[in-house]
Formats: structure tokens, sequence, C-alpha cells
């Protein structure tokens, strides 16, 4: 099953985001093979201000604990993080589902 998280990170986290980002990256780069999709979301200057990612999980308690053992999360750069049911409908611009 597919997961949308959108992390949205505290005020005045951008130079904590940098620090930890070479954690976040290696972390994800373990886990590359369960992400779908994901990114950086960038505020009106193009900094960068959350995150975005679809991952596939067994169910919400896996994509709990995945997004749980980003390493952004655990310094405390987020804010929020909203963790949803994804349906992928549209692939490279290829619709696949209904």
């Amino acid at each position: 099953m597919l997961f949308a998280l959108i992390c949205t990170d505290r005020p005045a986290g951008l130079d904590l985001r940098m620090a930890t980002r070479p954690a976040h990256l290696a972390y994800l780069e373990r886990e590359a093979g369960r992400i779908m999709s994901g990114g950086a979301l960038l505020d009106a200057e193009g900094k960068p201000c959350g995150s975005l990612l679809v991952v596939e999980a067994a169910d919400r308690a896996e994509a709990e604990a995945f997004a749980a053992g980003d390493p952004y999360a655990k310094a405390g750069l987020f804010e929020s993080t909203l963790i949803r049911p994804f349906r992928q409908v549209y692939k490279d611009g290829t619709k696949i589902a209904p």
C-alpha cells in the first residue's frame, strides 16, 4: 500500500535541515526500494521548507515507523507530519488506475 508523507519544517528550520541532510539522504538511500517518489517542498523563495515522500508500506503503522526513523524527524525538524494512504492514478504521464 502507498502512503504520502507530508512533512512541514518548523519555523527557522533551514539550518537544522541543511546540517541533517547528509544523514537524511543516507536514510533514504537505505530505504530506496520502498520510496516511489520524494523530494523537498519549497517556500516562495525556492528554499526547502518541508518534505514529500510517497512510500510503500504494509500498513499505517509501518508508514509511521518509516517517518519516525527519518533523521529529520529525529532531529526535531518537522513542525507537523501528515500521513495519508495514497492511490496512484498516473505514473510517468501514463494513467495506471481508473
